[in-house]
């Protein structure tokens, strides 16, 4: 059964109760840093073609940790807006050291 959550701090504790996994969270961090860093190569290249792999690489890193350490299907299948949300809250909480590296 699919939960309806009215709003994304309702979904959040959710979202990290699927990320309970070190290696899994680490995944998510290095795929979204990998998005960034794309994303200023091809601002300042202006390779615009490149920005379709944006997508490969974060949802590829992330979805690895699921499916090979966390072992669950990804939020994002169910979830695409608050997951996508949540995984950029993550990395921004992994950053500040509110959730453990």
């Amino acid at each position: 059964m699919i939960k309806e959550y009215k709003n994304f701090t309702e979904f959040y504790p959710f979202y990290l109760s699927q990320h309970q996994n070190k290696v899994c969270r680490r995944l998510h961090f290095i795929g979204s840093s990998l998005v960034i860093l794309m994303s200023i190569y091809v601002a300042i290249t202006g390779d615009l073609v490149l920005l379709f792999l944006l997508p490969v690489i974060g949802y590829g890193f992330a979805w690895a940790g699921h499916f090979q350490f966390e072992k669950n299907k990804p939020a994002t299948f169910i979830y695409p807006v608050y997951s996508l949300l949540g995984d950029w809250i993550m990395f921004k909480d992994i950053l500040i050291g509110k959730i453990k590296f």
